[in-house]
């Protein structure tokens, strides 16, 4: 990029120094910086990028952009703007050529169903024969090149980057989840977003929004931000669906399974092995099962007609479509039932999501069969929903365990012992801080007329401890102890 245009786009309050004729990357980690690069200074919850001026000097930084006033010494050139964190965004885009302006881009955000309603789109999309990316929680996917993803909505530089990967790789469609944080922090600030999509809200998040009137301000402002030629699809049966939109000048296009939205959907069948949903006269059946896996099915076909394609011919595709990994996985797909207990991973870390999980599993179990629920709650976040876990397990299990999540810096055994406050008296529970051994015994003193739900991980591969990543994958774990489980049964004569 130019200098000159550089200048033009900031819009400066003042500049200090001398600009190169061209500057080559805008950076946010100063020790990323290299020379003839740009560094900017944003304001974080934990960092300031304000304190990391000298290192990005030091590293060869051709220019700074800063909103605080600054000693400057050096002769690199110091640009202050009114507010870095709002610039960030799209400044990122322009040192990327644009990418945004040449995708359609469709975002989903809400508490829970992100991750598999995104994943549908996306699948339906390829179904389709349509180029298509995707970023979100478990992964990125450029058509079908596989990315790993760490955080549910990248920083703008690396956004602005992987579109233009997308952009080279001949996609036409960006399906992204959008975080609360990623919304108050800016990070898809001036993103041209074609389809938006509210999926629901609950109790997540609070150690970071304090409120849910914050957290739902927060979702709001995705909407808030699209225009007149945008969608915004809206699962009306969820508390604050009219608080997302009453301010968006986008065209509505609700649904409901209660008589609320604009498009009424039906769930005509529902078992182990799936769905029969209609919706507005089209009928399809959907591998996945669930109340709310019907939500998030018929939320990603109206997505694709706000996109301008047939219902009928993605409702077709949207069938064959498998759903997200992690998301009510069946470890042992085959067997399961048969001569195994059923194993069902599944990433439901909040109140809400163990919930729509554990009522599905309580729902669609056979008379003869028993519902086991292992479970732990995170470390360094939100607290007050750790006994509400445990209650809704004990609602709908008939055996628990609780066990380690993602400590993180917390004592794992201090989260397990708030975990239990919410038990009853007459809770069937056992407390296993390993989780490993947790998911063993939960299996070895099943039998095979049991369902056992891994909840709270999902897709993930690590544990979180220390400030540590360790390999752990609860899918990995549930196929070893499977493995002693059937030499076990097979010893018993069975």
């Amino acid at each position: 990029m130019k200098s000159s245009e550089l200048i033009t786009f900031c819009d400066p309050i003042s500049v200090q120094g001398v600009l190169p004729g061209d500057v080559k990357f805008l950076r946010l980690d100063s020790r990323a910086v290299k020379p003839g690069d740009v560094f900017i200074a944003v304001s974080g919850t934990k960092t300031d990028g304000h304190n990391y001026i000298s290192s990005a000097i030091e590293n060869g930084a051709a220019a700074v952009i800063v909103e605080k006033d600054i000693e400057h010494n050096s002769n690199v050139a110091l640009l202050k703007v009114a507010d870095t964190r709002s610039l960030l965004a799209p400044l990122a885009q322009r040192f990327a050529g644009d990418p945004a302006k040449k995708l359609r881009i469709i975002g989903i955000t809400g508490t829970n169903g992100k991750t598999t309603v995104a994943t549908l789109v996306y699948q339906t999309l390829r179904g389709l024969q349509r180029k298509c990316a995707l970023l979100g929680t478990v992964t990125k996917i450029i058509n079908d090149r596989k990315i790993e993803s760490l955080l549910t909505t990248s920083d703008p530089i690396e956004l602005a980057n992987d579109m233009q990967q997308m952009v080279e790789a001949g996609c036409e469609f960006l399906v992204m989840e959008v975080s609360s944080h990623a919304l108050v922090q800016k990070r898809v600030h001036s993103i041209p977003f074609e389809v938006a999509a509210f999926t629901n809200l609950s109790h997540d998040h609070l150690d970071y929004h304090e409120s849910m009137e914050g957290y739902a301000s927060a979702k709001q402002i995705l909407f808030n931000e699209l225009d007149r030629t945008s969608w915004a699809v809206v699962n009306a049966d969820a508390p604050y669906s009219d608080f997302m939109v009453k301010n968006t000048e986008a065209k509505r296009l609700d649904f409901s399974f209660e008589g609320k939205g604009l498009f009424q959907a039906i769930i005509w069948t529902m078992s182990p092995q799936g769905s029969l949903i209609e919706v507005e006269g089209i009928e399809f059946n959907t591998p996945l099962t669930g109340r709310f896996n019907a939500v998030n099915v018929v939320q990603a076909l109206l997505i694709c007609t706000a996109l301008g394609f047939d219902g009928k011919k993605a409702g077709e595709q949207i069938e064959k479509a498998p759903g997200a990994e992690g998301r009510m996985e069946k470890v042992n797909p085959d067997r399961g039932g048969k001569d195994q207990p059923v194993i069902i991973v599944d990433y439901a870390h909040t109140p809400d999501a163990l919930k729509n999980v554990a009522s599905t599993l309580a729902e669609v179990k056979e008379k003869n069969q028993k519902l086991t629920i292992l479970f732990g709650c995170g470390g360094d976040r939100d607290r007050k929903k750790r006994p509400e876990m445990a209650a809704i397990a004990e609602e709908f299990g008939d055996l628990i365990y609780v066990t380690s999540d993602n400590p993180r810096t917390e004592d794992p055994e201090s989260i397990i012992r708030e975990i239990e406050e919410g038990f009853s008296k007459s809770a069937a529970y056992h407390s296993i801080t390993d989780r490993k051994e947790a998911i063993r015994k939960s299996i070895l003193e099943s039998d095979i007329k049991t369902i056992i739900l891994i909840a709270g991980k999902g897709h993930e591969t690590y544990q979180e401890i220390n400030g540590e990543r360790i390999h752990f994958d609860d899918r990995e774990v549930a196929r070893e102890v499977l493995d002693e489980f059937n030499r076990n049964f097979k010893t018993r004569g069975n």
